[in-house]
């Protein structure tokens, strides 16, 4: 027995009984890649933090190419572009179209700097895009082009109150709508 009641265990530091040195390098090693494996995936769903610049098209209200790429912006929804909106005399207005008139406007103003941090489940990237000075993105909600969905809460706010855009007609929230177009 040692002096102070210490002695050498047949177990390891956590009460695991030891099998083997090699045995235990096997476990080390299936550790190792599992923790590998979940950085992969990880690395995957988040996507690879980058900046694109160049002249985009708007695709429809909320989604636009850029460099061969199409990315989707981040933090709000706009109607799809065949969804339709009543004013308020009842009459049909085609707002799906009107917000991608919106986003190709902000669009065609210049050079265009998106952010994308995220991928979205269709492969698209999420993106936070700027032309000059202009955030897009928060532009499209407070001028009543898009929903907030994530972010951009005040703008939509905003464009609550003053009525503008969508907010001036009877509309569905785009999530809505395209569920119930099977979506």
């Amino acid at each position: 027995m040692s002096r102070f009641g210490f002695t050498r265990s047949k177990y390891g530091p956590l009460g695991w009984r030891r099998v083997s040195r090699p045995v235990d390098l096997v476990v080390a090693l299936g550790i190792i890649g599992l923790l590998a494996i979940a950085g992969a995936v990880l690395q995957y769903r988040l996507g690879p933090a980058r900046t694109l610049v160049g002249a985009a098209r708007a695709i429809d209200g909320d989604s636009l190419r850029l460099n061969g790429e199409e990315l989707r912006l981040q933090g709000l929804d706009a109607p799809e572009f065949r969804q339709s909106c009543t004013d308020p005399a009842g009459r049909p207005v085609d707002c799906g179209r009107i917000s991608r008139r919106a986003l190709e406007t902000l669009l065609s103003r210049g050079v265009v700097t998106c952010e994308i941090g995220k991928i979205d489940r269709y492969g698209r990237g999420l993106a936070q895009c700027r032309q000059g000075g202009t955030d897009i993105n928060a532009a499209l909600v407070r001028d009543g082009h898009a929903v907030a969905y994530g972010g951009y809460r005040a703008e939509e706010d905003e464009a609550r109150a003053a009525r503008r855009g969508i907010w001036a007609l009877q509309f569905e929230r785009p999530e809505t709508w395209r569920r119930g177009q099977g979506r």
